[in-house]
């Protein structure tokens, strides 16, 4: 351990010997060529244009992930004055959720009749003729193997009411 102190303190002693020369004539010279060259003009910084406020417009629009409905401009469908929803019912569990979460997924029949199995709204739930589903008063008129038809009640933008068909397909296996 002793021989270890003794190797190191003798290289770190020549190494600052070897450094102790004062001829620093060569690095004088470069520093004296490199501060009589002409100043470099620093270029000015590019014009920032002021900050304009952004205000979103598009809160009241159709929602990016919807179907776009088609709206004939010309002639405007006007609700009749008979077709209004019945808001002394009371809501069934799956006029809590839109129609678009639900999906055919087959059928059921047993003696009270013949029923749709749909899913969505958090499992596979059990339609029939007359139940209702979608928060458009959509109520069943119709169900078969293939499909389940749907009358929503909607409103026609002029205070008034229409009755739009919609119909859920069997979802097909994969």
């Amino acid at each position: 351990m002793k021989a270890f102190k003794l190797l190191f303190l003798t290289c770190l002693s020549t190494g600052l010997i070897g450094c102790s020369g004062s001829d620093f004539s060569d690095l004088q010279a470069f520093m004296e060529e490199v501060r009589s060259r002409p100043k470099g003009a620093i270029e000015p910084l590019p014009k920032v244009p002021p900050y304009e406020a952004f205000t979103y417009g598009a809160a009241s629009l159709r929602s990016p992930f919807q179907p776009p409905v088609k709206i004939d401009t010309v002639s405007r469908v006007k609700g009749a004055p008979e077709v209004r929803p019945d808001e002394t019912r009371v809501k069934q569990f799956l006029e809590g959720f839109n129609i678009e979460v639900f999906e055919m997924v087959g059928t059921l029949s047993n003696d009270s009749g013949f029923f749709a199995l749909v899913g969505g709204a958090g499992g596979v739930h059990r339609v029939k003729v007359g139940d209702y589903l979608g928060r458009n008063h959509g109520r069943v008129v119709s169900v078969d193997e293939a499909k389940i038809d749907v009358i929503e009640i909607v409103p026609d933008g002029d205070q008034g009411w229409l009755e739009r068909p919609r119909s859920l397909t069997l979802k097909e296996r994969s």
